[in-house]
């Protein structure tokens, strides 16, 4: 499988970065939606498939979080190969594009603003229209642990979802350096997979996810406010996915590669 060295990954990524920060509002908000709804199909099948046998998460606990973990990569997949602008990714892709001075600081701040509002209407899409009123995960032992999923995620304290939230995206972004280093959809595939599954299995917190986890465990039953799933858990994890990827991926493989 042929590959980018290091410096011509951080090369393509500012190319890359450049073009998302100059797309009009219109793609932004759309793309944004796009890659939204795509990362709540991965969470709607890591629940339908992860939580779907409460027998194996009671005899073995690791291999249950594991399967959850496994099948959650198709979302970021569909969002890379097939084409969508997702706020976390975009955190380590646009930043060294600002820094080598490609893009603008403007267009990047657009960028994360509108594309995070699109992320969440299609995230919302898919817990409301194809996850509980299809009744796929409405009632019974899936409603039951998307509630309990949601409930988790906003009892975390502020520093911890902050922490796990720098943790998820700074995989995430390693994640999308690694699919823009594969010149083939094999590589493409095998280099999202590990550090996505990583980071759910080990309980990192993805601000995007969250946005249909979280509502999706309210519609079953969660005893979460609005206000909870934004400040206990949306503002921290969207501030930590901030760090996580504009700074330990974004910046520092700028100062490491991109500089002149």
């Amino acid at each position: 499988m042929p590959f980018k060295s290091p410096k011509a990954i951080v090369e393509a990524v500012c190319t890359a970065g450049c073009g998302k920060a100059d797309l009009p509002f219109s793609k932004q908000l759309v793309l944004g939606f796009l890659a939204g709804a795509y990362i709540a199909f991965g969470g709607l099948l890591a629940i339908v498939v992860g939580k779907g046998s409460p027998a194996i998460a009671a005899a073995n606990p690791g291999l249950a979080k594991f399967l959850f973990a496994a099948v959650f990569p198709v979302g970021l997949m569909l969002v890379v190969i097939a084409g969508s602008e997702l706020f976390t990714g975009n955190c380590g892709v646009i930043t060294p594009a600002c820094l080598k001075g490609s893009a603008r600081w403007r267009g990047l701040l657009r960028n994360w603003v509108v594309v995070y509002a699109g992320n969440f209407v299609g995230s919302l899409f898919v817990a409301f229209l194809l996850a509980y009123w299809t009744g796929i995960v409405a009632g019974g032992d899936l409603g039951k642990a998307a509630a309990g999923i949601a409930e988790s995620k906003v009892n975390l304290s502020w520093g911890a979802a902050f922490l796990r939230g720098v943790g998820c995206n700074w995989l995430v972004c390693l994640a999308v350096w690694l699919a823009i280093s594969s010149e083939d959809i094999s590589g493409k595939i095998l280099g999202i997979w590990f550090p996505i599954m990583a980071f759910v299995a080990l309980g990192f917190e993805h601000s995007v996810a969250n946005m249909f986890f979280i509502p999706l465990g309210m519609l079953n039953g969660a005893q979460v406010s609005v206000g909870q799933f934004l400040w206990n858990n949306l503002v921290p994890v969207t501030i930590g996915n901030i760090v996580g990827g504009a700074g330990l991926v974004g910046v520092i493989y700028w100062w490491l590669y991109g500089r002149e």
